[in-house]
């Protein structure tokens, strides 16, 4: 349940009012008028099934105008209790974050800032410590940090989308991330002795079909658990499908001079990154996740043939490459 408020020209209070009568608006209120000015404030009360309709026929009727601002204020509890409604047809698929609150949050995680590059720094530190001490505790911790995971859900949301500049930016986020964390590694390889004992270095090292299942489903929860709100769920999915400690082992191993060991590393690198992109677009495929406006939506979808097409045909290379280095 969240409120969407409207601040537009008093001449469309009318339209605005339709629409949370038309799309299920539980409740609506004025506020009065904003300042001296020909503007006013009106409140939706709306539930999350009903909040993506309600926000399209905001912006399809009135979000072109200059005087107009739609904003979603969340709401922690409202009283009396409202029971969810049983026989609803129109539900959306969503069911949760609509398109421009997901894009809100999900777009903050492709961001290439020195905020970004200074998390995958201290992670990957953290995570090389991690792993050269077999400390389980230390390599979880640079787990939950995740900043990798960001820039390929931000990806996956790009194609659904058909956002081109989201999909461009995720992509050099994507890259700049794992060639700092990749260069660090490598360097810590360099200097320090890497004790080919440690079990969590070791199983960096080893992927198979198991590695595969995973990250496919670790990628989806990641993305049912944003469209659905439960952030809580993030936690453990930035543990399950962690990208940075494959990423220290693949620069530990390189650094030390341990190539085979190194490719494995890179493979369960490869596996993660193409398996949570993949699922994560299945994910927001499912969800009803897809842009407003018709030629929007043209675009997109050719995008998303596309984009699903090279995940597939790079995930069959993949199992291709895992059963080949099983047979060595």
């Amino acid at each position: 349940m969240k409120i969407i408020e409207v601040i537009t020209h008093r001449e469309h209070t009318n339209t605005v009012e339709s629409i949370g009568e038309k799309y299920g608006a539980v409740d609506q209120w004025h506020v009065g008028p904003l300042n001296n000015e020909h503007r006013a404030v009106i409140r939706l009360l709306v539930d999350d099934n009903h909040r993506q309709a309600v926000m399209d026929a905001l912006l399809n009727t009135i979000g072109r105008h200059e005087s107009t601002r739609i904003m979603v204020v969340p709401v922690d509890v409202t009283l009396p209790t409202i029971e969810p409604e049983t026989n609803e047809n129109e539900k959306t698929k969503s069911g949760g974050a609509t398109r421009e609150e997901l894009y809100h949050t999900i777009s903050k995680g492709a961001e290439l800032n020195s905020n970004f590059l200074l998390l995958v720094f201290l992670s990957t530190i953290v995570a090389a410590i991690g792993l050269l001490e077999n400390n389980l505790a230390v390599v979880v911790g640079a787990m939950v940090i995740a900043p990798l995971l960001g820039p390929n859900i931000a990806l996956a949301l790009a194609a659904a989308l058909g956002d081109t500049p989201l999909m461009w930016t995720s992509l050099k986020t994507n890259l700049a991330g794992l060639g700092l964390a990749l260069a660090i590694s490598l360097v810590i390889g360099l200097l320090l002795p890497v004790d080919m004992k440690s079990q969590e270095l070791i199983s960096r090292t080893v992927v198979g079909i198991d590695s595969v299942v995973l990250a496919l489903a670790s990628g989806a929860a990641a993305v049912l658990s944003m469209t659905t709100g439960l952030s809580s769920v993030l936690v453990g999915v930035m543990v399950a499908v962690a990208l940075l400690p494959p990423t220290a082992t693949v620069g530990l191993m390189l650094g030390s001079g341990q190539f085979t060991l190194a490719g494995g590393a890179a493979l369960l690198l490869a596996v993660n990154i193409v398996c949570v992109n993949l699922a994560a677009k299945t994910v927001f495929l499912t969800r009803g996740i897809k842009p407003r406006t018709w030629l929007e939506k043209r675009k997109a979808k050719q995008s998303m043939t596309t984009y699903i097409v090279f995940w597939i045909v790079s995930l069959l290379v993949l199992l291709v490459a895992i059963y080949l280095r099983g047979q060595l």
